[in-house]
């Protein structure tokens, strides 16, 4: 047995309880061990495969800024989403909680686009207004994504300044679709009319896609300088490599990746500014930067797309390759060096945040994330034992430990196959078979059982929230 959840003694509400207390006593030594109140930044890249950094195996694209905060902080290797498409995955990053019961994942619209109707309801509680109930200055630089609307921006959840575009870069399309599947999105920025906005107006359209990422970097510079004396909290989600692919004329060209390496180089030569940035100004030992992606590689688009590596599938799966991302955690002197293989995602950032800056947790919702500081500062065990992995708002698979079970699998983007629904579910054992190949349901039926009681638990208290993203106008 994988974790005795079977046994009498250790059932999960019990285990919850423990987490729960453990989560509780780590406040207060972490704020002790970063000697003052954190700043946080969240870097959240966009349609960037779990195979794409150098640091984590890629043989062409060079990210020596990220390899070295890898280095001197901690590589997530079992690091999650909440989704394996932008609008959930977002939500599910933002409120701590599973899409499903926000309303932010639907089984009519995978995501919003800009005739949707609605946008994340007022009712959930974002990271950026968690932390500003103890002060903190907040930003959201790049991708939204949770709805245009003015009552869904940035600037009515919680963040004080907004610079970026409100949804994906390749929509709001007026060039040759034709031309655009044929080129797999190379075509010039002028073919994609989307909004480049500065809080609530629209400063430039279409947004000057070849400098975006420039301009993106940028401005999380200027925010960190305007706000380096009051703690802060910046969201910086690129809008690349997500199809259309840009660079400016400084990378364009350079990389042997083609297109999709010079404009990763490109974003992790930003992230080096910013550390840069940091250090100038004194922040680094006081700022806690976390660099991830929103959802696996776009793969239909050829090498226009990224890489899942060795995982299987990408962009819109619930196969590895969709919703397992890169993940570097980085703060010199505080986050203790190491390579992480325990579970961790993005909906943990929410709790471990909390923690970190001394805010009490929400009590009148459940919470899908756990607090992982004791493991950031501690290198102590996360408190995370299983993964829950939603396709809309249904549940195709669920990690325990090292095991995964299928119980529905579905292709996307016409690859990988039609939607198949797995009675005895197929299970694998992610630690030795990380890409899936070989199915353990018939020797290891007691696996099964012991998700299929996690499961269970999990959806006897689960409402499901009210669809937010198939009305459109």
């Amino acid at each position: 047995m994988i974790l005795h959840w079977l046994n009498p003694g250790l059932n999960i509400k019990k285990l919850l309880i423990l987490v729960l207390l453990t989560s509780y006593f780590s406040i207060g030594y972490s704020q002790e061990n970063l000697g003052k109140t954190p700043n946080f930044i969240i870097i959240f890249a966009d349609d960037l495969g779990y195979g794409d950094l150098s640091i984590y195996g890629h043989p062409t694209i060079k990210t020596p800024q990220l390899d070295k905060m890898a280095t001197e902080g901690q590589k997530w290797t079992n690091f999650y989403v909440g989704a394996s498409v932008c609008t959930p995955s977002r939500a599910a990053l933002l409120t701590g909680r599973l899409p499903v019961r926000s309303g932010m994942a639907s089984d009519k619209k995978r995501v919003l686009f800009p005739n949707s109707k609605y946008g994340l309801p007022s009712s959930e509680i974002t990271l950026a207004e968690q932390l500003k109930t103890v002060g903190y200055s907040t930003a959201c630089v790049g991708k939204w994504h949770l709805g245009h609307k003015d009552e869904y921006l940035p600037t009515n959840n919680g963040f004080d300044y907004y610079f970026g575009i409100p949804y994906s870069n390749d929509m709001d399309f007026v060039g040759d679709y034709k031309a655009f599947k044929e080129t797999k999105g190379s075509l010039p920025t002028e073919n994609f009319n989307v909004p480049l906005m500065r809080n609530t107006e629209i400063i430039e359209r279409p947004a000057n896609q070849n400098t975006i990422t420039k301009r993106y970097t940028e401005e999380t510079i200027s925010f960190i300088k305007k706000n380096k004396d009051n703690p802060f909290f910046i969201y910086l989600a690129h809008n690349l490599p997500h199809i259309p692919l840009f660079a400016s004329k400084d990378f364009l060209g350079k990389s042997k990746r083609g297109i999709y390496g010079d404009v990763f180089e490109e974003i992790d030569h930003g992230i080096g500014q910013i550390i840069a940035t940091l250090k100038e100004e004194g922040l680094d030992k006081h700022t806690i930067v976390v660099f991830t992606s929103d959802n696996g590689p776009w793969l239909s688009y050829g090498v226009n797309g990224g890489s899942a590596g060795l995982l299987k599938a990408g962009k819109g799966m619930t196969w590895e390759g969709g919703m397992r991302e890169p993940c570097i955690f980085w703060s010199p002197t505080n986050i203790k060096p190491a390579v992480i293989s325990d579970l961790g995602t993005t909906m943990d950032l929410f709790p471990t945040f909390s923690a970190l800056a001394g805010v009490p947790m929400p009590k009148d919702r459940i919470m899908d994330g756990f607090d992982l500081s004791a493991t950031l500062l501690k290198g102590h065990p996360t408190p995370r034992k299983g993964v829950f992995y939603y396709r809309g708002t249904q549940l195709y698979a669920a990690r325990l430990g090292d095991y995964k079970a299928h119980y529905i699998t579905e292709g996307s983007y016409g690859q990988f196959g039609e939607k198949e629904i797995h009675n005895p579910p197929i299970l694998f054992n992610l630690s030795v078979d990380p890409s899936e190949k070989f199915d353990l349901r018939a020797s290891h039926p007691e696996i099964l059982a012991e998700i299929d009681l996690m499961v269970k638990e999990h959806q006897s208290n689960l409402v499901k929230g009210k669809d937010q993203l198939a009305d459109i106008e």
